[in-house]
């Protein structure tokens, strides 16, 4: 039976599309997992927390990609070795510090923007307004933490030193009682 009215053959290369876009988000989701783990220094409460938060957003996408897939009454990938086989996100040994897995970070979201983009393209060509719904919303949830995370980066405060010449003593403990900021003493 056809309940979603879209035409069976024309759904493969949304849902090879889709399936790409899976394996791309298992690896960043073990990634994420592995900076979450090992990220330390003056950033780590920051980063630590926000890389929780990512892994915890990308395990649901990835569940809701692979229901979409079964709702175009196709398989989604479900094995490791598939998903390194076809993945353009890439895995990363740790060391790295913790600027360099914010910007492999930021590297993989464009990877997966532009991944979401071309879905958007293929399933509007079949009026496949379900995935288009999905992967947009999608899309806008990356580009935000994308643009959150490159902000992030801008904060001067990473250098202890050029903190310190910023914000004199009395800015510093104003400042040292919010908790964006590392405490200094």
């Amino acid at each position: 039976m056809n309940y979603l009215g879209l035409n069976h053959e024309k759904t493969f290369e949304v849902a090879g599309d889709l399936n790409v876009l899976l394996a791309n988000y298992h690896i960043y989701y073990q990634k994420l997992r592995n900076y979450h783990w090992n990220v330390e220094g003056v950033n780590f409460l920051d980063l630590h927390a926000k890389f929780e938060e990512l892994y915890n957003d990308a395990k649901i996408k990835i569940d809701e990609v692979a229901e979409r897939v079964l709702t175009l009454r196709l398989k989604p990938m479900s094995l490791m070795e598939d998903y390194l086989k076809v993945a353009e996100v890439e895995e990363h040994r740790t060391p790295m510090n913790d600027m360099e897995m914010v910007e492999d970070i930021l590297h993989d979201h464009q990877i997966l923007i532009k991944k979401m983009r071309r879905i958007i393209e293929t399933a509007d060509s079949i009026s496949d307004e379900g995935t288009i719904d999905m992967i947009g919303g999608f899309l806008s949830d990356l580009e935000k933490s994308s643009w959150m995370l490159d902000a992030w980066k801008q904060i001067p405060r990473r250098n202890p030193t050029v903190y310190a010449a910023l914000f004199p003593i009395k800015k510093r403990k104003w400042l040292n009682s919010h908790s964006f900021f590392p405490k200094q003493k």
